[in-house]
Protein backbone atom coordinates (compact mmCIF):
# COMPACT_ATOMS: atom_id res chain seq x y z
CA UNK A 1 0.00 0.00 0.00
CA UNK A 2 2.95 2.30 -0.61
CA UNK A 3 0.97 4.56 -2.94
CA UNK A 4 -1.52 5.50 -0.24
CA UNK A 5 1.00 5.83 2.57
CA UNK A 6 2.89 8.35 0.43
CA UNK A 7 -0.07 10.70 0.88
CA UNK A 8 0.84 11.09 4.52
CA UNK A 9 4.42 11.91 3.56
CA UNK A 10 3.12 14.81 1.44
CA UNK A 11 4.49 13.33 -1.77
CA UNK A 12 3.63 14.78 -5.15
CA UNK A 13 0.90 13.33 -7.31
CA UNK A 14 -2.83 12.72 -7.09
CA UNK A 15 -3.96 9.27 -5.97
CA UNK A 16 -6.61 7.80 -8.31
CA UNK A 17 -9.23 5.40 -6.96
CA UNK A 18 -11.41 3.30 -9.25
CA UNK A 19 -14.60 2.67 -7.27
CA UNK A 20 -15.67 -0.72 -8.61
CA UNK A 21 -18.19 -1.00 -5.80
CA UNK A 22 -20.56 -3.83 -6.67
CA UNK A 23 -20.22 -3.55 -10.46
CA UNK A 24 -18.73 -7.07 -10.46
CA UNK A 25 -22.16 -8.56 -9.61
CA UNK A 26 -20.31 -11.20 -7.51
CA UNK A 27 -18.78 -12.70 -10.67
CA UNK A 28 -15.07 -13.47 -10.26
CA UNK A 29 -14.31 -13.23 -13.97
CA UNK A 30 -15.97 -9.83 -14.18
CA UNK A 31 -14.19 -8.68 -11.02
CA UNK A 32 -10.85 -9.66 -12.55
CA UNK A 33 -11.74 -7.88 -15.79
CA UNK A 34 -12.71 -4.72 -13.90
CA UNK A 35 -9.49 -4.75 -11.88
CA UNK A 36 -7.30 -5.24 -14.93
CA UNK A 37 -9.18 -2.54 -16.85
CA UNK A 38 -8.78 -0.13 -13.92
CA UNK A 39 -5.03 -0.75 -13.80
CA UNK A 40 -4.71 -0.20 -17.54
CA UNK A 41 -6.77 3.01 -17.29
CA UNK A 42 -4.35 4.55 -14.79
CA UNK A 43 -5.91 3.81 -11.40
CA UNK A 44 -3.71 3.19 -8.38
CA UNK A 45 -6.44 1.60 -6.30
CA UNK A 46 -9.38 -0.75 -6.87
CA UNK A 47 -12.14 -0.10 -4.36
CA UNK A 48 -15.01 -2.41 -3.43
CA UNK A 49 -18.11 -2.35 -1.20
CA UNK A 50 -18.79 -5.14 1.29
CA UNK A 51 -22.58 -5.27 1.24
CA UNK A 52 -24.51 -7.06 3.98
CA UNK A 53 -28.09 -5.90 3.61
CA UNK A 54 -29.01 -6.18 7.30
CA UNK A 55 -26.22 -3.73 8.16
CA UNK A 56 -27.58 -1.10 5.80
CA UNK A 57 -31.36 -1.29 5.43
CA UNK A 58 -34.50 -2.60 7.05
CA UNK A 59 -36.52 -5.08 4.94
CA UNK A 60 -39.40 -2.56 4.92
CA UNK A 61 -37.26 0.25 3.49
CA UNK A 62 -39.25 0.50 0.26
CA UNK A 63 -38.84 -0.14 -3.44
CA UNK A 64 -36.49 0.90 -6.21
CA UNK A 65 -37.25 1.52 -9.89
CA UNK A 66 -34.99 -0.58 -12.12
CA UNK A 67 -35.21 -1.30 -15.87
CA UNK A 68 -36.91 -4.62 -15.08
CA UNK A 69 -39.51 -2.99 -12.82
CA UNK A 70 -39.90 -2.07 -9.16
CA UNK A 71 -37.95 -4.19 -6.69
CA UNK A 72 -37.43 -4.17 -2.93
CA UNK A 73 -34.38 -2.06 -2.06
CA UNK A 74 -33.51 -4.50 0.71
CA UNK A 75 -33.73 -7.52 -1.60
CA UNK A 76 -31.63 -5.71 -4.21
CA UNK A 77 -28.93 -5.25 -1.59
CA UNK A 78 -29.32 -8.87 -0.45
CA UNK A 79 -28.56 -9.91 -4.02
CA UNK A 80 -25.24 -8.04 -3.81
CA UNK A 81 -23.95 -9.97 -0.80
CA UNK A 82 -20.78 -11.94 -1.51
CA UNK A 83 -18.68 -14.36 0.53
CA UNK A 84 -15.45 -13.50 2.38
CA UNK A 85 -13.68 -15.71 -0.16
CA UNK A 86 -14.91 -13.46 -2.96
CA UNK A 87 -13.35 -10.38 -1.35
CA UNK A 88 -10.14 -12.30 -0.68
CA UNK A 89 -10.08 -13.12 -4.40
CA UNK A 90 -10.59 -9.43 -5.30
CA UNK A 91 -7.82 -8.39 -2.93
CA UNK A 92 -5.40 -10.91 -4.44
CA UNK A 93 -6.33 -9.89 -7.98
CA UNK A 94 -5.92 -6.17 -7.24
CA UNK A 95 -2.51 -6.66 -5.68
CA UNK A 96 -1.43 -8.92 -8.56
CA UNK A 97 -2.40 -6.11 -10.95
CA UNK A 98 -0.26 -3.63 -9.01
CA UNK A 99 -3.22 -1.87 -7.40
CA UNK A 100 -3.98 -1.17 -3.77
CA UNK A 101 -7.11 -2.91 -2.49
CA UNK A 102 -9.64 -0.79 -0.62
CA UNK A 103 -13.18 -1.54 0.54
CA UNK A 104 -16.05 0.10 2.39
CA UNK A 105 -17.61 -1.83 5.26
CA UNK A 106 -21.14 -0.77 6.17
CA UNK A 107 -21.24 -2.17 9.69
CA UNK A 108 -19.24 -4.00 12.33
CA UNK A 109 -19.67 -7.44 10.72
CA UNK A 110 -18.36 -6.34 7.31
CA UNK A 111 -15.53 -4.41 9.00
CA UNK A 112 -14.46 -7.58 10.77
CA UNK A 113 -14.66 -9.49 7.49
CA UNK A 114 -12.16 -7.05 5.99
CA UNK A 115 -10.01 -7.11 9.13
CA UNK A 116 -9.79 -10.89 8.82
CA UNK A 117 -8.40 -10.33 5.31
CA UNK A 118 -5.65 -8.18 6.87
CA UNK A 119 -6.65 -5.10 4.90
CA UNK A 120 -4.15 -2.28 5.12
CA UNK A 121 -6.75 0.48 5.14
CA UNK A 122 -10.48 1.12 4.99
CA UNK A 123 -13.00 3.50 3.43
CA UNK A 124 -15.92 5.05 5.31
CA UNK A 125 -18.72 6.00 2.90
CA UNK A 126 -20.61 9.25 3.40
CA UNK A 127 -23.79 7.72 4.94
CA UNK A 128 -21.64 5.92 7.51
CA UNK A 129 -19.85 9.06 8.71
CA UNK A 130 -22.20 9.08 11.72
CA UNK A 131 -22.24 5.28 12.22
CA UNK A 132 -20.50 5.46 15.58
CA UNK A 133 -20.44 1.71 16.32
CA UNK A 134 -18.68 1.16 12.97
CA UNK A 135 -16.23 4.01 13.58
CA UNK A 136 -15.45 2.70 17.06
CA UNK A 137 -14.75 -0.75 15.60
CA UNK A 138 -12.47 0.67 12.90
CA UNK A 139 -10.62 2.77 15.48
CA UNK A 140 -9.50 -0.43 17.23
CA UNK A 141 -7.71 -1.58 14.08
CA UNK A 142 -5.43 1.48 13.99
CA UNK A 143 -5.25 1.28 10.20
CA UNK A 144 -5.52 4.31 7.88
CA UNK A 145 -8.98 5.45 6.82
CA UNK A 146 -10.40 7.43 3.92
CA UNK A 147 -13.65 9.13 4.91
CA UNK A 148 -16.17 10.54 2.44
CA UNK A 149 -18.00 13.63 3.63
CA UNK A 150 -21.06 13.87 1.39
CA UNK A 151 -24.46 14.81 2.88
CA UNK A 152 -22.69 16.05 6.02
CA UNK A 153 -22.10 19.25 7.95
CA UNK A 154 -18.79 20.33 9.42
CA UNK A 155 -19.88 19.19 12.88
CA UNK A 156 -20.53 15.68 11.53
CA UNK A 157 -16.96 15.45 10.27
CA UNK A 158 -15.61 16.76 13.58
CA UNK A 159 -17.64 14.22 15.57
CA UNK A 160 -16.37 11.32 13.45
CA UNK A 161 -12.84 12.69 13.65
CA UNK A 162 -12.95 12.65 17.44
CA UNK A 163 -14.08 9.00 17.51
CA UNK A 164 -11.12 8.11 15.29
CA UNK A 165 -8.50 10.04 17.23
CA UNK A 166 -5.00 8.74 16.53
CA UNK A 167 -5.97 6.93 13.31
CA UNK A 168 -4.32 8.24 10.10
CA UNK A 169 -7.08 9.72 7.97
CA UNK A 170 -7.79 11.38 4.63
CA UNK A 171 -11.03 13.12 3.63
CA UNK A 172 -12.92 12.87 0.36
CA UNK A 173 -15.22 15.83 -0.25
CA UNK A 174 -18.35 14.53 -1.95
CA UNK A 175 -21.84 15.43 -3.14
CA UNK A 176 -24.13 12.51 -2.32
CA UNK A 177 -26.38 12.58 -5.36
CA UNK A 178 -26.50 10.21 -8.34
CA UNK A 179 -25.59 11.84 -10.61
CA UNK A 180 -24.24 14.87 -8.75
CA UNK A 181 -24.45 18.32 -10.38
CA UNK A 182 -20.86 19.52 -11.01
CA UNK A 183 -21.86 23.07 -10.07
CA UNK A 184 -22.58 21.91 -6.50
CA UNK A 185 -19.10 20.54 -5.80
CA UNK A 186 -17.78 23.64 -4.03
CA UNK A 187 -14.14 22.65 -4.52
CA UNK A 188 -12.79 25.79 -2.86
CA UNK A 189 -13.50 23.85 0.32
CA UNK A 190 -10.63 21.39 -0.25
CA UNK A 191 -7.73 23.46 1.05
CA UNK A 192 -9.61 24.76 4.14
CA UNK A 193 -10.60 21.18 5.01
CA UNK A 194 -7.00 20.04 4.65
CA UNK A 195 -5.77 22.85 6.90
CA UNK A 196 -8.54 22.41 9.49
CA UNK A 197 -8.08 18.66 9.89
CA UNK A 198 -4.39 18.46 9.02
CA UNK A 199 -4.81 15.66 6.50
CA UNK A 200 -4.79 14.92 2.77
CA UNK A 201 -8.06 15.88 1.09
CA UNK A 202 -9.57 14.88 -2.23
CA UNK A 203 -12.87 14.42 -3.99
CA UNK A 204 -15.27 11.54 -4.59
CA UNK A 205 -16.97 12.56 -7.81
CA UNK A 206 -20.44 11.29 -8.76
CA UNK A 207 -20.93 13.68 -11.67
CA UNK A 208 -21.24 12.27 -15.17
CA UNK A 209 -18.42 14.11 -16.94
CA UNK A 210 -15.15 12.15 -16.79
CA UNK A 211 -12.83 15.02 -16.00
CA UNK A 212 -14.61 18.31 -15.24
CA UNK A 213 -14.72 17.93 -11.45
CA UNK A 214 -11.41 16.00 -11.23
CA UNK A 215 -9.53 18.62 -13.26
CA UNK A 216 -10.89 21.53 -11.22
CA UNK A 217 -10.17 19.53 -8.06
CA UNK A 218 -6.50 19.19 -9.01
CA UNK A 219 -6.33 22.95 -9.36
CA UNK A 220 -8.01 23.28 -5.95
CA UNK A 221 -5.48 21.08 -4.17
CA UNK A 222 -6.95 17.56 -4.33
CA UNK A 223 -4.60 14.75 -3.34
CA UNK A 224 -7.05 11.91 -4.03
CA UNK A 225 -9.73 11.46 -6.69
CA UNK A 226 -12.31 8.69 -6.61
CA UNK A 227 -14.62 7.89 -9.52
CA UNK A 228 -17.05 5.00 -9.93
CA UNK A 229 -15.73 2.51 -12.47
CA UNK A 230 -17.56 0.04 -14.74
CA UNK A 231 -17.02 -1.84 -17.98
CA UNK A 232 -20.13 -0.24 -19.51
CA UNK A 233 -22.69 2.27 -18.31
CA UNK A 234 -25.34 -0.09 -19.67
CA UNK A 235 -24.35 -2.87 -17.24
CA UNK A 236 -26.64 -3.91 -14.38
CA UNK A 237 -24.65 -2.55 -11.42
CA UNK A 238 -26.45 -0.05 -9.18
CA UNK A 239 -23.86 2.66 -9.83
CA UNK A 240 -22.95 1.73 -13.41
CA UNK A 241 -25.10 4.48 -15.02
CA UNK A 242 -22.93 7.18 -13.38
CA UNK A 243 -19.61 5.31 -13.49
CA UNK A 244 -16.69 5.81 -15.86
CA UNK A 245 -16.00 3.23 -18.51
CA UNK A 246 -12.29 2.35 -18.98
CA UNK A 247 -11.69 4.87 -21.79
CA UNK A 248 -13.39 7.60 -19.74
CA UNK A 249 -11.28 6.81 -16.67
CA UNK A 250 -8.12 6.81 -18.80
CA UNK A 251 -9.09 10.24 -20.14
CA UNK A 252 -9.58 11.50 -16.60
CA UNK A 253 -6.23 10.07 -15.48
CA UNK A 254 -4.45 11.65 -18.44
CA UNK A 255 -5.99 15.05 -17.65
CA UNK A 256 -5.01 14.80 -13.98
CA UNK A 257 -1.40 13.93 -14.83
CA UNK A 258 -1.24 16.78 -17.34
CA UNK A 259 -2.43 19.31 -14.77
CA UNK A 260 -0.03 18.04 -12.13
CA UNK A 261 2.85 19.15 -14.33
CA UNK A 262 1.63 22.74 -14.56
CA UNK A 263 2.26 25.72 -12.30
CA UNK A 264 -0.75 27.17 -10.47
CA UNK A 265 -1.32 29.99 -12.97
CA UNK A 266 -0.95 27.55 -15.85
CA UNK A 267 -3.52 25.23 -14.28
CA UNK A 268 -6.05 28.05 -14.01
CA UNK A 269 -5.42 29.12 -17.61
CA UNK A 270 -5.84 25.52 -18.81
CA UNK A 271 -9.07 25.04 -16.85
CA UNK A 272 -10.64 28.26 -18.08
CA UNK A 273 -9.58 27.55 -21.66
CA UNK A 274 -11.14 24.09 -21.47
CA UNK A 275 -14.31 24.76 -19.47
CA UNK A 276 -14.79 28.52 -19.45
CA UNK A 277 -14.37 30.89 -16.50
CA UNK A 278 -18.04 30.82 -15.48
CA UNK A 279 -18.25 27.02 -15.20
CA UNK A 280 -14.91 26.74 -13.38
CA UNK A 281 -16.11 29.32 -10.84
CA UNK A 282 -19.38 27.46 -10.37
CA UNK A 283 -17.57 24.19 -9.68
CA UNK A 284 -15.19 25.96 -7.28
CA UNK A 285 -18.07 27.50 -5.29
CA UNK A 286 -17.64 29.67 -2.22
CA UNK A 287 -15.68 27.27 0.00
CA UNK A 288 -18.24 27.02 2.82
CA UNK A 289 -19.06 23.54 4.15
CA UNK A 290 -22.82 23.37 3.68
CA UNK A 291 -25.18 20.71 2.39
CA UNK A 292 -25.46 20.83 -1.40
CA UNK A 293 -28.91 21.62 -2.78
CA UNK A 294 -29.24 18.06 -4.08
CA UNK A 295 -28.45 16.69 -0.59
CA UNK A 296 -30.71 18.79 1.66
CA UNK A 297 -33.82 16.63 1.42
CA UNK A 298 -31.82 13.48 2.20
CA UNK A 299 -29.73 14.58 5.18
CA UNK A 300 -31.66 12.53 7.76
CA UNK A 301 -32.64 9.77 5.35
CA UNK A 302 -29.26 8.92 3.81
CA UNK A 303 -27.26 9.12 7.03
CA UNK A 304 -27.62 6.53 9.77
CA UNK A 305 -30.22 6.59 12.53
CA UNK A 306 -31.71 4.22 15.11
CA UNK A 307 -34.48 1.93 13.84
CA UNK A 308 -36.74 -0.71 15.35
CA UNK A 309 -35.86 -4.20 14.13
CA UNK A 310 -39.36 -5.58 14.79
CA UNK A 311 -42.64 -4.30 16.17
CA UNK A 312 -42.04 -2.81 19.62
CA UNK A 313 -44.80 -2.61 22.22
CA UNK A 314 -45.64 0.13 24.76
CA UNK A 315 -43.83 -0.61 28.01
CA UNK A 316 -41.16 -2.72 26.33
CA UNK A 317 -37.60 -2.19 27.59
CA UNK A 318 -35.21 -1.64 24.70
CA UNK A 319 -32.45 -4.23 24.25
CA UNK A 320 -29.55 -4.23 21.81
CA UNK A 321 -31.29 -6.75 19.55
CA UNK A 322 -34.31 -4.43 19.22
CA UNK A 323 -32.39 -1.59 17.55
CA UNK A 324 -30.20 -1.27 14.46
CA UNK A 325 -28.16 1.60 13.05
CA UNK A 326 -29.58 1.88 9.52
CA UNK A 327 -30.11 4.16 6.56
CA UNK A 328 -33.71 5.38 6.54
CA UNK A 329 -34.15 6.00 2.79
CA UNK A 330 -37.54 7.08 1.41
CA UNK A 331 -40.55 5.62 3.23
CA UNK A 332 -39.63 5.07 6.88
CA UNK A 333 -39.38 7.64 9.67
CA UNK A 334 -35.83 8.76 10.53
CA UNK A 335 -34.70 8.00 14.06
CA UNK A 336 -32.29 9.40 16.59
CA UNK A 337 -28.62 9.75 15.58
CA UNK A 338 -26.49 6.68 16.37
CA UNK A 339 -24.54 8.41 19.15
CA UNK A 340 -27.64 8.02 21.35
CA UNK A 341 -27.71 4.22 21.08
CA UNK A 342 -26.14 3.57 24.49
CA UNK A 343 -28.49 6.11 26.08
CA UNK A 344 -31.74 4.58 24.83
CA UNK A 345 -30.85 0.95 25.59
CA UNK A 346 -32.55 -0.06 28.82
CA UNK A 347 -35.20 2.64 28.45
CA UNK A 348 -38.91 1.78 28.49
CA UNK A 349 -41.12 2.69 25.53
CA UNK A 350 -44.16 4.86 26.25
CA UNK A 351 -45.76 3.95 22.91
CA UNK A 352 -45.44 1.28 20.28
CA UNK A 353 -43.04 1.56 17.35
CA UNK A 354 -43.69 -0.35 14.12
CA UNK A 355 -40.95 -2.50 12.60
CA UNK A 356 -38.50 -0.45 10.57
CA UNK A 357 -39.51 2.94 11.91
CA UNK A 358 -36.97 5.25 13.48
CA UNK A 359 -36.91 5.60 17.27
CA UNK A 360 -37.39 9.18 18.49
CA UNK A 361 -37.41 10.79 21.93
CA UNK A 362 -41.22 10.89 22.05
CA UNK A 363 -41.21 7.09 21.94
CA UNK A 364 -39.26 7.07 25.20
CA UNK A 365 -40.34 10.19 27.07
CA UNK A 366 -43.79 11.22 28.24
CA UNK A 367 -45.03 14.46 26.72
CA UNK A 368 -45.89 17.51 28.86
Amino acid sequence: MNNFLSLFALSEGCYLIAEIGTSHQKDRSKARELIQAAAEAGAQCAKFQVVLADEILHPLTGELDLPGGRVSIYERFRALEASPEFYAFCKDEAEAAGLDFLASPFGVKSARLLHDLDCSWYKVASPELNHFPLLEELATYQRPLVMSTGVSRLGDIEAAWDVLEGVPKALLHCVTAYPAPPQEYNLRLLRPLSVLFGCPVGVSDHSLDPDLVPSVAVGAGARLIEKHFCLSRTDAGLDDPIALEPAMFARMAKTVRLLEGLEEEEKRFWLESRWGTELVEQVLGDGRKLLAESEKANYERTNRSLHAVGDLKPGQVLKAEDVRVLRTEKVLRPGLPPQFLSIILGKRLVRGVAAGQGLVWDDLLQGP
